[in-house]
């Protein structure tokens, strides 16, 4: 497994991390936990050594899981977890980044991980009732006090961005990035590029669309959360599998899988991106895993551009609700 740097801070984490929500979370009924950390073990041994979770997925069962997890390679990998919202009766109420909630979720993620420092701390929205210059202090204390070792935000806005490195350096950001999502590549990464920030790509495989495993005539489970994105409905999916044909004609000049080009066009992109793609099975972690040993010419990259510049993604990345906690500035 290659390695890359998030930002001027020095993290270093493997090329390709795991994002590890679907476990607990969002995509389906959780998985029994044995067979979790099974996964999360399992992905270790193939040489990943970072690791993305977050309070809010479960809540906090997944935390739970990759602590259990990662309880033997600990001092070998790199644990990603997030803060950020309110909770009533152990559900998500509202945005929430006002410092003694920061440092109340950070002792909760300590707990639950089962470790005496987070690798790296996200923001996981931007909470417009709270200054970043705010919530970038607070996580710098907690650096200073040992508990925090690199800062990290979420669909964040060059704005907010800018005033929270000016406070505390930001290593990372993480937003949605594909070869169906490309909004980044116009709305931030000059900024990374300028401020020496790294980048980490969610939904790297466009929520499991870029696979070449969902059509038109595929059932989410009940509590899939794709049953309420507007381009996971039926009429977006038949039109949007025009993108992955393409992927799937670029797989076989590769003899690689359509979810194996798009990471390796994500890793084409910029040295400093790191996809975290995510897997309830182990046939698809090692498959992920082997995009890192996919490279793309200048002249596949040209191709790919040229046939998706006459392709029409339809349908938004996320429902309304979801949309708003998004920092557009």
């Amino acid at each position: 497994m290659k390695t890359r740097k998030l930002g001027k801070q020095g993290l270093e984490v493997s090329a390709l991390g795991l994002g590890c929500m679907g476990l607990s979370y969002g995509y389906g009924p959780a998985i029994q936990k044995s067979e979790a950390i099974k996964l999360i073990r399992k992905a270790y041994e193939l040489g990943i050594t970072f690791f993305d979770t977050a309070e809010i997925y479960g809540p906090y069962l997944n935390e739970e899981v990759v602590g259990e997890a990662i309880a033997p390679f600990r001092n070998d990998i790199v644990i990603a977890t997030k803060f950020g919202f309110n909770y009533v009766n152990g559900q998500p109420a509202g945005l929430n980044s006002k410092p003694a909630n920061i440092r109340h979720a950070v002792e909760g993620s300590l707990k639950r991980l089962k470790v005496e420092a987070i690798d790296l701390l996200y923001q996981h929205r931007i909470d417009p009732n709270v200054p970043i210059e705010d919530v970038a202090g607070a996580v710098k204390d907690l650096i200073q006090e040992g508990k925090v070792k690199y800062f990290g935000m979420s669909e964040a806005g060059e704005t907010n961005i800018r005033k929270a490195h000016a406070v505390q350096p930001v290593s990372a950001l993480q937003s949605e990035y594909s070869l169906w999502w490309r909004e980044p590549e116009t709305k931030t990464f000059s900024t990374l590029e300028e401020l020496g920030i790294g980048f980490v790509p969610f939904s790297p495989l466009g929520k499991g669309f870029l696979t070449g495993k969902i059509d038109a005539d595929t059932k989410f489970s009940d509590n899939d959360f794709r049953n309420g994105i507007p381009r996971f409905n039926i009429e977006n999916r038949e039109a949007n599998m025009a993108l992955v044909n393409l992927v799937k004609q670029m797989a076989q000049q590769k003899e690689a899988t359509p979810a194996q080009v798009a990471l390796a066009w994500i890793h084409a992109q910029k040295d400093w991106i790191v996809p975290i793609p995510g897997t309830t099975k182990i046939h698809r972690l090692e498959e992920n895993t082997g995009s890192v040993n996919i490279s793309l010419s200048s002249g596949d990259l040209t191709e790919i551009q040229n046939a998706i510049s006459k392709i029409d993604i339809v349908g938004q990345r996320y429902p309304e609700s979801s949309e708003k906690m998004v920092d557009k500035d």
